[in-house]
């Protein structure tokens, strides 16, 4: 990890602001806060790079003098850390059974592809396993390597269970999900819910009331049963599309309720294999990029390579970077990091590169309440950026001040 100068300026970049992007921008940090810069700034648009208006070219590496360090990051964009709200591993570990190193060692995976802010994703168990794994968890949320815990399973349909062992799945009796909030000790973030199930709508008006966020998931719900859900306080539609039934004309199902309500964030793995453009751009038309958290559902393989896993108790095979489940063939979670995400979003599917930024650090930093200290690059939050190039290819990332990589060394 490279070094951290007491201060450090990055100039001559395009800021992504909540107001907008700022051309020829300023980030200053000093120690593990961002202090000033381009922060007062309305925004500007951004045009893409033509032979009339190309990208300027980086300047020379700047040494480190005294305590001031000045980057000159021209023809960069400097954007906030990406925030994954859902993420099972990464670089060969997984959240749901690794030590507490091998879950390090995903974390350093992720951070190292711009993921700055990081929930660990368990996967169906048995229910003392699970509070376990919540012990082991809290304790890194407490540490302040994870920003929480997200519960996806046991608590789902074995109509849509996707890559969940079918025999460990269970109705969301409100007495088990108090049970892994309590082991958890107050780090749970989230769970997943087929709240079509009996006590799916108690278990939500549970985790409403103790400020957990009750996502609909893995469910087999009628579009009425959708509707239920989240006036009983449900808020986030897990990885939308993916293991729930799909949209139909007669039979709308929980599709239809997810987009149409703006109560619900709707997540989006954009990996190109999860949806068909079409679909992504379908929920960014219906809900706006003010509902979209984009997270990746990463499972150990994320920045490790094909080969064969485990997801709970489910071997797995990656090939080509999909996963799938070794028996019966469904996709296994995937192998994305958020850099991929953020530059198919911009490049492949053409969405404005504020949008994306939103989706991809704002929204879910909102939903997990850290909104006040990352999310956004403003004065007095904590120093968590991206430095991508013009073609949105990541160079840097620098979380509390330090850089996990240095975009003048690498």
């Amino acid at each position: 990890m490279a070094k951290r100068a007491d201060s450090t300026v990055l100039a001559g970049a395009r800021v992504v602001l909540p107001t907008g992007t700022v051309e020829d921008g300023r980030v200053v940090v000093e120690g593990t806060r961002i202090v000033g810069g381009a922060a007062e700034g309305t925004g500007t648009p951004w045009k893409p790079p033509t032979d009339s208006n190309p990208p300027r070219p980086p300047a020379a590496p700047t040494p480190y003098p005294d305590a001031t360090r000045t980057i000159d990051l021209s023809g960069h964009w400097v954007v906030p850390g990406f925030v994954d709200m859902h993420n099972h591993g990464g670089g060969g570990a997984s959240f749901t059974s690794g030590t507490v190193d091998e879950v390090l060692t995903g974390i350093r995976t992720h951070r190292e592809h711009g993921t700055t802010t990081l929930v660990a994703s368990t996967v169906t168990g048995e229910m003392d396993f699970l509070a376990q794994r919540a012990g082991v968890l809290s304790e890194l949320v407490e540490q302040g390597d994870l920003a929480g815990i997200h519960f996806e399973g046991p608590f789902i349909s074995p109509c849509r269970k996707g890559a969940h062992s079918e025999d460990l799945l269970r109705h969301p009796d409100p007495a088990e999900v108090r049970k892994l909030m309590d082991a958890a000790r107050g780090t749970a973030k989230m769970f997943t819910l087929a709240t079509e199930l009996p006590g799916g709508i108690e278990s939500v008006r549970l985790l409403a009331e103790h400020g957990v966020i009750a996502a609909i998931g893995h469910t087999d719900a009628t579009y009425e049963q959708t509707v239920e859900a989240i006036d009983a306080g449900a808020t986030v539609a897990t990885h939308l599309f993916n293991a729930m039934p799909p949209l139909a004309h007669r039979e709308p199902g929980p599709i239809a309720a997810l987009l149409e309500d703006e109560r619900i964030t709707v997540e989006l793995i954009n990996d190109g294999t999860h949806l068909h453009p079409a679909a992504l751009e379908l929920a960014y038309h219906h809900a706006g990029a003010h509902r979209v958290a984009l997270i990746t559902d990463a499972m150990d393989a994320a920045g490790f390579g094909d080969g064969r896993y485990q997801l709970g108790p489910l071997a797995v095979e990656v090939k080509d970077g999909v996963a799938r489940l070794v028996e019966g063939n469904s996709i296994a979670g995937s192998t994305l990091t958020l850099d991929t995400a953020f530059h198919r979003a911009v490049t492949i599917d053409r969405l404005p590169v504020g949008d994306v930024v939103q989706s991809i650090s704002a929204n879910p930093a909102r939903l997990l309440g850290v909104y006040d200290k990352v999310g956004s690059l403003e004065p007095g939050k904590d120093a968590d950026l991206v430095v991508l190039d013009a073609d949105f290819a990541l160079k840097g990332v620098m979380r509390k001040g330090e850089w996990i990589i240095d975009p003048q060394i690498g």
